[in-house]
Parts: C-alpha cells; sequence; structure tokens
C-alpha cells in the first residue's frame, strides 16, 4: 500500500520475508528489480506460493469471520516491531530532556509504519492497484500497526509535536486522518498530516509534482524544520521515507510485503 503510498509509487514485488528479491514489479506492467540480473534459471527464483506462506506465517496470519487476514500480535512480526519501538523508546527519553524551546518533533510514516496494510495485501495478492487501494482506504479502517500507536501517544505526552508524512494522495486526507484517530493516534490534522499533492504542490518543494519519494518525504521534513522543529525521529517501512536527511535518526519498521524505491 502507499505507506507509504501505494497511490503515488510503482511497487515492485517481492522483497519477501528471506531477503531474497524475485525482480519481478507488479504495478505498472514492467520488469524491474533490485537486482538487475536476470536469473539463469528457475532454482534462482523463490516460488512466489512458498514465499507467500512464509509471509504469512511471519506475520502470524489469522482469519476472521469475514474472511479478512490480521498479523498476530504473537507473530515473529509483532516481536520485532517492539524491538524497534523499544529502541526508539528509550531514544526519544533521552533526546526530550534536552529539549529547551518544546520544538522537538517525531514523523512518521503512514502505512506499514502507523497503519498495516496486511490484508490488503492479501487481497490483492501484492498486486496494487489505484482504484482497489482507494476504496480500500475509503471504506475500511485498518489497525495500527503494533504498539505505534502508543508509541506516538507516549511521545506526544513527553512533549513531542507527532507529524506524518505519507505518499498517500491529497484526496485520501480525510480517510486517512479519521482512520489514524480510530486506532488512537494523536490529531493527524493539516498542520501535522502531509499528502502528495501533484495537482498543487507545496512551494517549499522544488520538484513540484514530480518529486521522487525521497525527494518529497525529506524535502517535506526540511519544510517541518523550517517551521521550528528539531525532527529528533523518523519512522518508516522503506528506506526511501528515511533518506535525504532532515532528522536525527531513522527507525526502520519491518515490511517484507513490498519495495517502495
Amino acid at each position: 500500500m502507499p505507506e507509504s503510498t501505494l497511490t503515488s509509487r510503482a511497487r515492485k514485488v517481492p522483497t519477501l520475508a528471506v531477503g531474497v528479491v524475485v525482480g519481478a514489479v507488479v504495478a505498472g506492467g514492467g520488469l524491474a528489480a533490485a537486482d538487475a540480473a536476470a536469473p539463469r534459471t528457475d532454482r534462482q527464483i523463490t516460488n512466489m506460493t512458498d514465499e507467500v506462506a512464509r509471509i504469512k506465517a511471519y506475520y502470524g496470519d489469522t482469519v476472521d469471520a469475514n474472511g479478512e487476514h490480521w498479523p498476530s500480535p504473537d507473530s515473529n512480526y509483532a516481536a520485532q516491531v517492539k524491538g524497534v519501538e523499544t529502541k526508539a523508546r528509550k531514544y526519544l527519553a533521552q533526546q526530550i530532556k534536552h529539549d529547551r524551546d518544546g520544538k522537538k518533533a517525531i514523523v512518521l510514516d503512514v502505512d506499514d509504519t502507523t497503519l498495516s496494510t496486511y490484508n490488503y495485501e492479501l487481497e490483492t495478492t501484492f498486486v496494487y492497484n489505484p482504484a482497489s487501494n482507494a476504496q480500500y482506504i475509503a471504506t475500511k479502517t485498518m489497525p495500527a500497526v503494533f504498539g505505534m500507536n502508543d508509541l506516538a501517544t507516549w511521545a506526544q505526552q513527553q512533549g513531542y509535536t507527532v507529524f506524518y508524512i505519507t505518499g498517500r494522495p491529497e484526496a485520501q486526507r480525510a480517510a486517512t486522518a479519521a482512520n489514524l484517530a480510530a486506532v488512537g493516534y494523536p490529531v493527524a490534522d493539516e498542520a501535522h498530516l502531509f499528502l502528495k499533492n501533484t495537482a498543487s504542490p507545496a512551494p517549499y518543494l522544488a520538484c513540484g509534482a514530480k518529486c521522487s519519494v525521497i525527494e518529497y518525504k525529506s524535502g517535506t521534513r526540511a519544510h517541518i524544520e523550517d517551521l521550528g522543529y528539531e525532527i529528533v525521529g523518523n519512522f518508516g517501512d522503506q528506506q526511501s521515507d528515511l533518506s535525504g536527511g532532515h532528522a536525527d535518526k531513522g527507525f526502520k519498521l519491518p515490511n517484507p510485503m513490498y519495495y517502495l524505491p
């Protein structure tokens, strides 16, 4: 899903649970890979059926009465997320002691950083489609990534201002803000939630409507700094959420379901 941003980015699949890049892109109809070398035999390619089964095992796949899939709080995924959160909480607690002007902040990505897209990914067999994605966001409430709502709320209570930067389009602002509120995140109003607006790009983005993910996210973080904030922690499930500077420290959450450059 989008993190960050499925709606605005071509998604490359898979960078799957065992860390193997198979090399096919399912969005956009082209062939792309983190590793440009074409496999010489089928033995060099991870079987998709087997790999999906590994992803489901990693997330502790559970199915509700409506046939929808959810990660388990007892899963290896949940344990890995908790490890990241524990380190982040310790770091943020140390840094806030030195805040003299009340202008420290954290930045959170949305998809698979604050909100879990796991059920959507399984519904679409990891093939992103803008129409199905928009429909899902408009009609369903995604659950919080385990513990991230508690971490964000705790950070706010310690004096941090919480910002969200997502590659979701501006048209999904209301649904995104409502979902974040519904699962216990700090307020995501227009001053704190940044979405991509290709029709009317933010004036602080020199790349305009043609920003790459890194340019868009780092440029938005630079804008937050220009507002007087120090971004102490930046959280994302993709390396592109964290690259480009304008944050003291990045925290990478696990996401073996897709890769967003």
